[in-house]
């Protein structure tokens, strides 16, 4: 989990403040834990691990059941099948577990979804403009998506958030998640003041400039 002081805090607000003073639009900045549960992976990691236990004590049964098969012995060989099942499902709850029996697309998905659900959440779409930024990183799924409202979003080049979702990435892995999440703000600000600039007297502050963190 990536944690910010008061300092990163301060540095991101004072980074949309910065981007939002050129422009009509809105940027809000996001993390969140995860954008889904993958409970499923724990089924499917514990019954793998209940199946491989099963099958090395039956193909080698006559190591540990030299006098054959009887009651007892196909207890103790349900008590450890369940137990595997057991410790695969507790396994399948860490995030490097769930990475690995997770198929990339369907991570991004998720996120996407993550995304889309938080955009309205926190009334991105009730911009006047609408010319809302949201920018969700998610911390398992090790993804970030740039969801831009259609005001803006019609308007920009082919590949624009793209590039601003991998300096995020390239950012959190270099151990600089405030300084990478503070360059894809003023990344979004540039965008954003080419396209919608603020007029004289009229950049009105409809959002906050606050980092929203879920626990």
């Amino acid at each position: 989990m990536i944690r910010f002081s008061g300092e990163d805090l301060d540095k991101i607000r004072n980074a949309v403040r910065a981007a939002e003073s050129r422009t009509r639009g809105e940027i809000v900045p996001m993390i969140v834990p995860a954008s889904a549960r993958y409970r499923d992976v724990g089924y499917r990691v514990g019954l793998a691990a209940g199946l491989l236990v099963l099958t090395t004590l039956i193909t080698i049964d006559s190591e540990w059941m030299p006098w054959g098969w009887h009651a007892a012995n196909a207890g103790w060989l349900l008590l450890a099948v369940v137990g595997a099942y057991a410790l695969g499902q507790w396994a399948g709850t860490f995030p490097i577990v769930i990475r690995l029996f997770t198929p990339a697309e369907r991570m991004a998905m998720k996120v996407r979804l993550r995304a889309e659900q938080a955009f309205y959440q926190h009334g991105l779409h009730k911009t006047r403009d609408r010319t809302g930024i949201l920018i969700l990183v998610s911390l398992l799924e090790q993804r970030v998506h740039v969801l831009a409202d259609k005001g803006i979003n019609e308007r920009v080049p082919p590949g624009t958030w793209d590039r601003i979702v991998a300096g995020i990435i390239d950012g959190i892995r270099a151990g600089r998640p405030t300084d990478s999440l503070c360059d894809a703000i003023a990344r979004c600000g540039d965008v954003l003041a080419r396209f919608c600039p603020a007029g004289p007297g009229d950049n009105p502050d409809e959002l906050s400039n606050e980092l929203i963190r879920e626990p």
